[in-house]
């Protein structure tokens, strides 16, 4: 087993009911590291949905700090759906805890072939191979390998645009759940205005994902590239929007963010 796997490891606890742990290895500035939170909730629907398809969306509201170290509680549930499509929640609060600290709804699809066509295109970036690494700050950051191609340092920007490859170091092959991790890779929009970093949080994160199954096996524990950039920041809040592109030129993932800065 591979550290993220390990990382996001999953024990029954009842009917619906899963224990984890808040691995300090994907520990951010603020807490655990929201993309592990994300994957997380993502892994526990998947685990109790069964075969009722792959995921198509994300959507995870952060309402609290989880502890690096402490024990985990997850409640999944099914909302509702029909036989092609399905809605699910799921929930964790940590070890002693009043209330949630994550909330995550997610929709799981039977897909079926059907036409496709892409109106967004890649950015040109050079190949990965033999670019200089940047590791973000936090053990999370110690993780994530990133090769910047344009925006790097963050920080007193022209604009807020960055585009970077990045790849989760476990090994750990693509699928959902590592493009919900690889998903929140990217330093805090309001940065690029600033010259040092500032406190952020993110409130909100949706992920959608485009590539099937089939597409998302065959790249293996490949680099993607990553495109991010706001669409507004004003009074404490900022919006981001960002792409996930396999080195092919496939669109794997479009994700939006709404996070909390000073």
């Amino acid at each position: 087993m591979n550290e993220l796997d390990e990382s996001l490891e999953l024990r029954a606890a009842g009917p619906h009911a899963w224990a984890a742990h808040a691995d300090p290895r994907r520990e951010a500035s603020t807490g655990m590291f929201g993309g592990w939170t994300a994957a997380l909730l993502l892994k526990a629907v998947l685990a109790d949905a069964g075969d009722a398809g792959s995921p198509v969306s994300l959507s995870v509201n952060f309402v609290g700090m989880l502890t690096p170290g402490s024990a985990l509680s997850i409640a999944t549930r099914r909302l509702g759906g029909s036989r092609a499509l399905s809605t699910w929640q799921a929930e964790v609060r940590g070890e002693g805890a009043e209330g949630i600290a994550a909330l995550a709804t997610v929709i799981l699809a039977r897909r079926r072939e059907g036409p496709g066509f892409t109106d967004a295109r890649m950015p040109e970036a050079p190949p990965p191979e033999g670019m200089p690494e940047f590791y973000p700050p936090g053990s999370f950051g110690e993780r994530s390998a990133l090769r910047p191609v344009h925006g790097f340092p963050p920080f007193e920007q022209p604009d807020s645009r960055s585009v970077f490859w990045v790849r989760e170091t476990s090994g750990r092959p693509l699928d959902a759940i590592q493009l919900a991790y690889l998903a929140d890779n990217f330093p805090p929009r309001s940065w690029s205005r600033r010259k040092e970093p500032g406190p952020y949080s993110t409130l909100t994160m949706s992920v959608y994902f485009h590539a099937a199954e089939a597409e998302l096996a065959a790249l293996g524990d490949d680099e993607v590239l990553l495109e991010v950039s706001a669409s507004r920041a004003e009074s404490s809040t900022v919006a981001a929007h960002a792409r996930l592109w396999s080195r092919a030129g496939s669109l794997l993932v479009t994700t939006e963010q709404l996070g909390w800065f000073r």
